[in-house]
């Protein structure tokens, strides 16, 4: 019998208790915020690129830009207000964390969870900000950063055969960053029975590991292959077949069938049905991730590792980790390991 002493649910503690968590939670995001606003331009690879747009916008009007339209128009809108390259700094991130927002309800509804969405997008954000890759796609790859959660929100929308959803997000994710299209190419992947899509997935895992699919793209499509390489070929990067990319990335979709039994059901299941999507999201880095930056094509889904770790933390059967308390402190300590990323500059 359990006799541990506990306030009454009533609706008044719940209420309070959802308006304290969506303070802690609203702190820890406008602590990001500032934190990626007030950054300089020194900070991060490409952030004196979008700088420079942001100040040409506001100094001359409309100007010509190679940007994707949704990205483009943002920044013209935020140019229009005369806001400073802080301000539109910091209204990106927000951006970005609407993105989060989004794609966590949908994971959060598909995995039919008996927890509060408010814990659970605590959690995720509590794994986003200790993960350099939210750092990165914070500071330095901003557009595919807002593009990668919205290009797993449209797949699990396919997941789920929820084909109007899915064309919206992913026209939205495209107009951020034109990547989206090779990952919402292999959408159609998903309708395979989950056996066959693991089995795709080993075999594209194979071919990537010994070289076999950038032997093919290269003999088969040389202007594909030309173009890979040739992305910003005088930078310090490392190309060729990253094999401690694969086995990172392979690591992260094997996890969830190792704490499987930690999880309650019907979230056990749901969460391994769910790593179709994780799976597709690596295709294209199975298909061309041999040239310069080919980290950039696993940035969405080494993102969406966070919403899964969350799923598992909230639904798990050791007590302490989807305790509601603990998952929001460790969001506080995770703003500390997020401020040591970004003030350092610190990218994948």
């Amino acid at each position: 019998m359990n006799h541990t002493l506990a306030l009454p649910d009533t609706p008044d503690n719940t209420n309070a208790r959802v308006m304290l968590g969506l303070m802690l939670i609203a702190g820890a995001v406008l602590f990001a915020d500032l934190l990626v606003g007030t950054r300089s331009i020194d900070i991060g690879t490409d952030t004196y690129v979008y700088a420079g747009l942001y100040e040409s916008l506001t100094r001359h009007g409309l100007v010509q830009s190679r940007f994707e339209p949704v990205f483009y128009y943002l920044t013209v809108a935020i140019a229009m207000t005369g806001a400073s390259l802080t301000a539109y700094q910091g209204t990106l991130f927000l951006v970005m964390i609407g993105t989060v927002v989004a794609a966590t309800h949908r994971y959060h509804a598909y995995l039919e969870s008996d927890s509060r969405y408010m814990t659970f997008l605590a959690a995720s954000l509590m794994f986003l900000f200790i993960s350099p890759v939210m750092a990165n796609a914070s500071i330095n790859v901003v557009r595919q950063g807002l593009a990668s959660l919205l290009v797993f929100t449209a797949l699990l929308a396919f997941h789920q055969r929820q084909w109007r959803a899915f064309f919206l997000w992913g026209l939205l994710a495209t107009g951020f960053h034109y990547s989206s299209v090779m990952y919402l190419f292999f959408a159609p992947v998903l309708l395979l029975p989950l056996r066959l899509l693991r089995t795709v997935g080993i075999l594209a895992f194979l071919a990537y590991c010994s070289g076999l699919t950038m032997l093919l793209v290269r003999v088969l499509a040389p202007s594909v292959y030309t173009f890979v390489m040739a992305y910003d070929l005088h930078a310090n990067y490392r190309s060729g077949v990253r094999l401690d990319f694969a086995v990172f990335s392979l690591f992260w979709y094997l996890l969830p069938y190792a704490l499987a039994p930690l999880v309650h059901q019907p979230v056990r299941e749901n969460i391994k049905r769910g790593t179709a999507v994780y799976l597709v999201l690596m295709l294209p880095f199975f298909a061309v991730g041999w040239g310069n930056f080919s980290n950039r094509f696993l940035l969405p889904a080494w993102l969406s590792v966070s919403l899964l770790l969350a799923a598992v933390c909230c639904d798990s059967r050791v007590a302490p980790l989807r305790n509601p308390l603990v998952l929001r402190m460790g969001l506080v300590a995770a703003c500390g390991v997020f401020y040591f990323y970004v003030t350092r500059g610190i990218v994948v």
